[in-house]
């Protein structure tokens, strides 16, 4: 119970120390948490944490007592990741007084965080923490490799929820909208004076894209899923930030946060990110066939070729390092470098086009 200065004096008035530590009690699991991709060859990520929050009662940057969740954090809301340091973003930290409600208690705090505006390791971190093998004790350095990493990083939240997840994101646009109209003339979203057709909202997910088409009508919610089965599903409520949805008398609440066109919708079937997108696509903003994206922010460091240079399928074109990982960008096809828009040390952003390669064609003018 000394602390340093008076374990110091303790000592050099004659004390002896305790000739054996303390037994140990319970069980304590740490994760860290990291802006990067391990689905995508654990690439680095930046940008801006809209929000972070562990939705239990936590300790911070301070010891466990009794079973609890201790979050040490680097990070609060708005903060912004840059890609000059270490991409830890948190130690999240479970005691319990056995090893599997250790596991489970940390599982659940880190799925249900409300993590908004960065791609992180959360969904690995859940994954591993659930897998038998691990609830087990069953672990070494190759558990990545036994059990598969691809299978490890997957998302928490189905196709299914994604699905329901994108439905909730159109309902909450919609009441965000009639929230946004004057009183004087406030009508329901979509409303006509003549029978139309339902809305369709479009967004872009893990699993796939989803056309979302509903009707609010007298009688309830109309909708339409992709692959979906809709039918038993109707509305509770809905409001900008709000839907609760009811599927053979079981509701689920969706809390739908919104920075640009991106979408943050969390329930308790796993966290969603989506992507909406417009209606109607700018051919101005159409890529290229054979544009190199940027896969992460960072700097270039090197290059491998030049424009106008003759390159093979997976040939380096140059690389990129960013939170001390290099980064190769690869020619997607054989052909002809004809564009390349950065030089040695210039700063990128994710999805930048760094380089255009035109794949090559043989003499009747196929691509090969």
């Amino acid at each position: 119970g000394l602390d340093l200065v008076g374990l110091q004096l303790h000592i050099a008035a004659g004390g002896a120390l305790d000739p054996e530590p303390p037994p140990p009690r319970g069980h304590s699991i740490e994760v860290r948490l990291y802006a990067e991709d391990p689905a995508r060859d654990w690439q680095p990520q930046s940008g801006t944490v809209h929000e972070f929050a562990v939705p239990v009662d936590t300790a911070r940057f301070s010891g466990l007592h009794e079973s609890g969740i201790r979050v040490d954090s680097g990070i609060v809301d708005g903060s912004v990741v840059g890609v000059h340091y270490d991409p830890m973003l948190a130690k999240i930290i479970s005691w319990a007084p056995d090893r599997t409600r250790a596991a489970r208690m940390l599982a659940a705090a880190v799925a249900g965080m409300r993590l908004h505006g960065l791609h992180t390791n959360r969904d690995l971190l859940v994954n591993v923490l659930r897998h038998p093998a691990f609830l087990a004790g069953d672990t070494d350095t190759a558990f990545f490799d036994v059990h598969g990493l691809a299978s490890l990083a997957a998302p928490l939240a189905s196709a299914e929820a994604e699905a329901l997840s994108a439905l909730a994101a159109a309902l909450a646009d919609a009441a965000a909208n009639r929230a946004a109209t004057p009183v004087a003339i406030a009508v329901p979203s979509g409303w006509r004076n003549l029978p139309s057709g339902p809305q369709s909202k479009r967004y872009r997910g893990v699993h796939a894209t989803h056309t979302v088409r509903y009707r609010l009508t007298r009688t309830g919610l109309l909708t339409e899923l992709d692959g979906i089965d809709t039918d038993g599903l109707g509305l509770v409520t809905h409001t900008p930030d709000r839907v609760v949805l009811d599927r053979g008398g079981l509701r689920r609440e969706f809390a739908v946060a919104r920075y640009g066109e991106t979408v943050h919708v969390d329930s308790s079937l796993g966290p969603v990110r989506l992507e909406h997108l417009p209606r109607f696509t700018d051919p101005a903003a159409q890529l290229v066939t054979g544009s190199l994206l940027a896969p992460m922010p960072g700097s270039v460091i090197r290059l491998g070729a030049e424009a106008g240079d003759t390159v093979t399928a997976g040939q380096p074109v140059l690389w990129l390092e960013a939170m001390k990982m290099e980064h190769t960008v690869t020619a997607p096809t054989a052909g002809t470098l004809t564009e390349l828009n950065v030089d040695v040390g210039a700063q990128v952003a994710v999805g930048a086009v760094l380089a255009v390669v035109t794949p090559a064609t043989d003499p009747s003018g196929e691509q090969t």
